[in-house]
């Protein structure tokens, strides 16, 4: 529980009572980035809660809607501290447009919590694992389909060895009030949110979105989700802002993520939203060289949760993720 103190991150502070919006620079050995943040401090003690979004390109609701809650938070309505960075990773944001970084390639949330000596994407990730989401009490990730990507809408999280924890997460990814809710066996990988778990936060991954819309009912559905979670975690009192929930939310387990193996023109047979089983074809790799077809088959027996809507891919691209209701 935060006390009413100074809300200080690098050069950017709010006293209680306050609202600060600025940028703090972030090396990344090869250049510097201007990091965006809005830090909001109550006016009574609450926990510190931390939003980010903007992690990968081409995904625009999370930040149009962590943009919008900036925006509209005020000192007076919050208890403890909410810490908003709408865009985590400028390079990806502004001029890849993707999910990898055009600085190195390289996909951010996959290194977290990254390396200070490392390639510029995963110093950005030490740099936004120290400065932004170390000493949070509760952690949100915005996330939602790039441009080439279909998704249904979703909150995550990793269960970890501490039960406590995990019920504590567990609890913050109902309160969101979206309908499907999957979580991961494990804490491991590079993902923000799973490496957040690992040193004991509390977090959340949430997908709102697809195919890179902008869509501002979707924009408006995440932040219907972020007020109930903050109601939930007594940062907010119940208001205007908070959308009831009109479907009973349901757990999911991933099951299996299906990559390629090869280069080429990719053609689905199974699209998000469809039911698959391991072993069963669900599209096929064309070179476009000599037309040879490298066939792709599930990995699990599941639901397509999210899907690869582009065309050309190369090895290790996402094709699909497969989840499996956990009742």
């Amino acid at each position: 529980m935060t006390t009413n103190t100074p809300l200080i991150v690098g050069t950017l502070s709010a006293e209680p009572g306050s609202k600060t919006r600025g940028t703090l620079p972030a090396d990344l050995g090869t250049l510097t980035v201007d990091i965006p943040l809005t830090l909001v401090n109550g006016t009574r003690p609450g926990p510190r809660v931390v939003i980010t979004s903007g992690v990968h390109g081409g995904e625009f609701v999370g930040i149009d809607a962590a943009t919008r809650l900036a925006a509209l938070l005020e000192p007076e309505e919050v208890a403890g501290q909410v810490v908003i960075c709408p865009v985590a990773n400028p390079p990806a944001v502004y001029d890849g447009r993707l999910g990898k970084s055009p600085l190195d390639n390289i996909n951010i949330n996959r290194v977290f919590p990254g390396d200070t000596e490392g390639s510029p994407t995963e110093r950005l990730a030490a740099w936004l694992f120290e400065n932004v989401i170390n000493g949070a009490e509760a952690y949100v990730d915005l996330h939602s389909g790039g441009i080439d990507e279909t998704q249904l809408d979703l909150a995550a999280y990793r269960l970890t060895s501490d039960e406590e924890l995990n019920a504590r997460t567990r609890a913050m990814a109902h309160a969101f009030g979206y309908e499907r809710i999957v979580f991961g066996r494990t804490a491991e990988g590079g993902n923000s949110h799973a490496a957040a778990a690992r040193v004991g936060i509390p977090a959340l991954l949430i997908e709102t979105g697809q195919l890179g819309d902008r869509d501002p009912v979707k924009a408006r559905t995440l932040l219907d989700g972020l007020y109930r979670l903050l109601l939930h975690l007594g940062v907010t009192e119940a208001s205007q802002h908070v959308a009831p929930v009109t479907v009973p939310p349901r757990e999911w387990v991933w099951t299996g993520a299906v990559e390629s193996s090869a280069t080429g023109l990719w053609y689905p047979d199974a699209v998000t939203g469809d039911e698959v089983t391991e072993g069963q074809a669900i599209g096929r790799i064309i070179d476009p060289a000599d037309g040879s077809e490298h066939k792709v088959t599930a990995t699990a027996t599941g639901w397509i949760l999210y899907g690869m809507r582009g065309l050309t891919v190369a090895p290790g691209a996402e094709l699909a993720a497969i989840a499996m209701p956990h009742d």
